[in-house]
C-alpha cells in the first residue's frame, strides 16, 4: 500500500481559508490587480473571462480584478480599460464573475478613478476635465484639472456607490476600493496633492474625510455581509519615496476612520513585502496594518520574484524568490493574504504548483507576458 503524500509546508499555510465579513476565500492566494487596457470600448470580452476563470481554476482563491472605471466622466484616461458602468460593460462582467465562479474561484472588482493623473483630452471622455483636491499633477504643480467642488465630490461618491451597487447585482463577491498609487482617493489621503482648507484637507484625519465618506457610503448601499477592501500605498507611480504615515501612530490615523466607516479588510500595496515600513520592527506595511486596525490585511509586492515590478514596464524580467520567508510571515499571522501580481501574469499555474509541490516548474518572469492576455 502506497503512504499518501505528504502535504507541503507551502500548502498546509496557503490552503487555509479566510473570512472577510460575508466572504470565505478558500485559500490565501489572491490575484493582485493589473491594468492590461484589453477591453475595447471598456468592455470585458470572453478573453477576460478566460484570463480571470483559467487562474482562479488553478487555485487562486480570491481575485481582485484590474481598476475599473467608475461612472463618472473624469474617472479615466483610457478607452481599453474596462469600466463598470453601461449595460453592455456589466453583462461582461457578470460573465467574468460566474465564469470564475464556475472555475471555484471568488472574484471582486477594483473600482477606480484616477483623479490628476488623467491628462486633459484623454478617452473616454475626451472633454472630460482632470480633478483632483487641489488641482494638482502628482509632482504638486498645479496642472490643467479642477479643484473639486462639494458637487463633485458628491458625484464621485455616488459614482462609487452605483459601481459597488452593480458588482453586488450581478453576482460579484465584494469590492474593492482603490485608494493608492497616487490616484484619486490617494490624492486626498496624500499632503502632497491635498492642499486644501475645508473640511476635505490640513490634517491627517481631515484627508481621510473623502475616502471616509466613500466607505461610509459603499457600505450602506450594499448588503451587510458584502466585503468592502480597501487598498492604499504610502509610494505613487511618480514617487516611490513618497509616505502617507512616518510613524505607526500617524498610520493609525489614517486607517482608523476607513475602519469605522465599514473597511472590512486593507490591501496593503507595497513594491517589496519583506521590507520593513518603520524602524524599530521587522512588520511590513501589511502587518502595521493588521496590528493597528484588527482587520484582515492582503500583502503584495514582487512575490515570487527578486526584481522592482516597474523595471517591468521598461522591459526588464525577473528571477524567481523563494517565498519561505513569506511562509513563516503568514503562518506568524502578520498578515492575511498573500496577492501575486507578475508570477500570476506569466504563469497562470502559479498557483497550483506552489500548493503541490512542483516550485521547480515556475518560470522566472517574463516581461513579453504584459502583452499577452493568456
Amino acid at each position: 500500500m502506497t503512504a499518501p503524500a505528504q502535504t507541503s509546508r507551502a500548502a498546509q499555510i496557503l490552503s487555509r481559508p479566510v473570512t472577510l465579513n460575508g466572504l470565505t476565500v478558500p485559500n490565501r492566494i489572491v490575484m493582485a490587480p493589473m491594468t492590461r487596457q484589453f477591453s475595447p470600448g471598456g468592455v470585458p470580452g470572453e478573453d477576460v473571462a478566460s484570463y480571470y476563470s483559467r487562474r482562479a481554476g488553478a487555485g487562486v482563491g480570491l481575485i481582485v480584478t484590474e481598476g475599473t472605471y467608475v461612472g463618472h466622466d473624469s474617472a479615466g484616461g483610457s478607452d481599453s480599460v474596462p469600466r463598470f458602468h453601461g449595460e453592455e460593460q456589466l453583462a461582461g462582467w457578470a460573465k467574468v464573475a460566474a465564469d470564475v465562479h464556475a472555475a471555484g474561484g471568488t472574484i471582486v472588482p477594483q473600482l477606480w478613478h484616477i483623479g490628476m493623473a488623467r491628462e486633459a483630452g484623454q478617452g473616454p471622455y475626451v472633454d472630460a476635465p482632470p480633478v483632483g483636491p487641489s488641482g494638482l499633477r502628482l509632482d504638486g504643480t498645479a496642472g490643467a484639472g479642477k479643484e473639486m467642488t462639494q458637487e463633485d465630490l458628491d458625484d464621485v461618491i455616488d459614482a462609487f456607490v452605483e459601481a459597488a451597487v452593480a458588482a453586488e447585482r450581478i453576482g460579484f463577491d465584494g469590492v474593492e476600493l482603490h485608494g493608492a498609487h497616487g490616484y484619486l482617493i490617494d490624492q486626498f489621503l496624500w499632503s502632497g496633492t491635498n492642499r486644501r482648507t475645508d473640511a476635505y484637507g490640513g490634517d491627517l484625519v481631515a484627508r481621510t474625510k473623502f475616502a471616509a465618506e466613500i466607505v461610509a457610503a459603499v457600505r450602506e448601499a450594499v448588503s451587510a455581509s458584502f466585503p468592502i477592501i480597501f487598498r492604499y500605498s504610502q509610494w505613487k507611480m511618480s514617487n516611490f519615496d513618497a509616505r502617507l504615515a512616518e510613524t505607526p501612530e500617524e498610520l493609525e490615523s489614517i486607517l482608523t476612520p476607513l475602519a469605522a466607516a465599514g473597511v472590512d479588510a486593507f490591501h496593503a500595496s507595497t513594491r517589496r513585502y519583506w521590507v520593513p515600513e518603520f524602524d524599530g520592527s521587522d512588520l511590513n506595511l501589511a502587518g502595521w496594518t493588521k496590528k493597528l486596525t484588527g482587520k484582515p490585511a492582503i500583502t503584495v509586492g514582487s512575490v515570487g520574484l527578486d526584481g522592482e515590478f516597474v523595471r517591468s514596464f521598461a522591459g526588464e524580467g525577473a528571477p524567481l524568490k523563494s517565498i519561505d520567508d513569506l511562509l513563516d510571515r503568514l503562518e506568524n499571522d502578520e498578515f492575511d493574504l498573500v496577492a501575486v501580481g507578475r508570477a500570476l501574469l506569466q504563469d497562470p499555474e502559479w498557483a497550483a504548483k506552489v500548493l503541490d509541490d512542483r516550485t521547480s516548474e515556475l518560470k522566472a518572469y517574463d516581461a513579453a507576458a504584459l502583452g499577452s492576455l493568456s
